[in-house]
């Protein structure tokens, strides 16, 4: 283009593609201002209106409102000022979509009610500030007294969720439905138990690991291999797990310890507490961990088996056969 020719309203839009309605538009504002008119009056732009339609067409593909691309254009802020402004407000709208995203996903897979859909949308919307909150709140609930134990801070901090500042879709879906997970009372309640169970183990006089990571230690050969759980070969496997327990409580082996192990294990055997740790798993960015139901499954079944008098639901181990006399011969008359 000749940098002193003067082009119509027309002419500009065949150079830049936008159409009539739209660089009339700009100019209205001040955008793109005329440089000159024509005899009868149609406005008329110098060269620099084709670079400053270009940049004003770009800024507004990207979502700039028009009182910023006016800013830019007449270099009243920096082109870098107002890229890092827009990709923060961009990083907030991309997370938001992801959260609604999230949890009209959930809603879909579980077929959940509007109300459950307001409550989902709801714990998805909070801050971090708020989720922090929300999940202090239960760990107060579940460890409160209990933390002044290192060992039990180290749990409590095991059991943060840490949602990133920009989640995947499955995060999100992970974190609401841990959230609900958090405030169930009853749910409370049975982590409460375990970890009261727990301390007060640890403040008994016997020495020994947490009875839970020995049964998963014991149990699992025995559940890789095959054994029933009231079979007999599965007898050294129980007995060296209540033995181990014996010392923890410093409580003689018998129907009243086999009983407390019994519903120690039934109350750390809770489906929601193994679904709790998968879901913090997702939310931290942490691998899958093993899951525990098969062993305690197995330790419950083979307890419950030999916690009455008889041994009754034990199979018994198959013997040799045992060969008899033949029976003697009549003598012939």
């Amino acid at each position: 283009m000749d940098g002193g020719a003067l082009y119509s309203i027309g002419q500009l839009a065949r150079r830049t593609g936008l159409t009539v309605k739209t660089i009339r538009f700009y100019s209205d504002r001040g955008i793109v201002a005329p440089t000159d008119r024509s005899p009868a009056g149609y406005r008329l732009y110098g060269v620099d209106a084709v670079a400053r339609l270009e940049l004003v067409r770009t800024l507004r593909e990207l979502g700039l409102d028009l009182a910023t691309v006016r800013k830019v254009v007449d270099r009243e802020l920096s082109l870098a000022e107002v890229a890092a402004a827009h990709a923060q407000a961009l990083a907030v709208q991309i997370r938001t979509l992801r959260l609604r995203r999230a949890v009209l996903t959930a809603v879909a897979e579980r077929g959940a009610s509007p109300e459950e859909m307001e409550i989902m949308h709801t714990l998805a919307r909070l801050s971090e500030d708020e989720r922090r909150n929300l999940i202090g709140e239960f760990l107060d609930a579940v460890f409160g007294g209990l933390d002044g134990n290192p060992e039990f801070a180290a749990a409590r901090r095991s059991m943060t969720p840490e949602l990133p500042e920009s989640p995947e879709a499955e995060q999100v879906r992970a974190w609401v439905e841990l959230a609900e997970l958090s405030r169930d009372r009853e749910f409370r309640a049975g982590v409460r138990r375990v970890a009261e169970e727990h301390a007060a183990e640890k403040n008994s006089a016997g020495p020994g690991r947490d009875i839970v990571a020995v049964v998963r230690e014991r149990v699992g050969p025995a559940l890789a291999a095959g054994a029933e759980p009231g079979a007999r070969e599965a007898e050294p496997v129980v007995a060296g797990v209540v033995g181990h327990y014996a010392r923890i409580v410093g409580q003689p082996d018998g129907a009243a310890l086999r009983r407390r192990l019994l519903a120690r294990l039934e109350n750390a055997h809770d489906p929601r507490r193994e679904r709790y740790v998968e879901l913090l798993a997702v939310i931290n960015g942490w691998p899958a961990p093993d899951s525990l139901t098969p062993v305690l499954e197995w330790a419950v079944a083979a307890l419950r088996a030999r916690t009455s008098d008889s041994p009754i639901g034990l199979t018994p181990a198959p013997r040799d056969p045992v060969s008899r006399p033949a029976a003697p011969r009549p003598r012939p008359a």
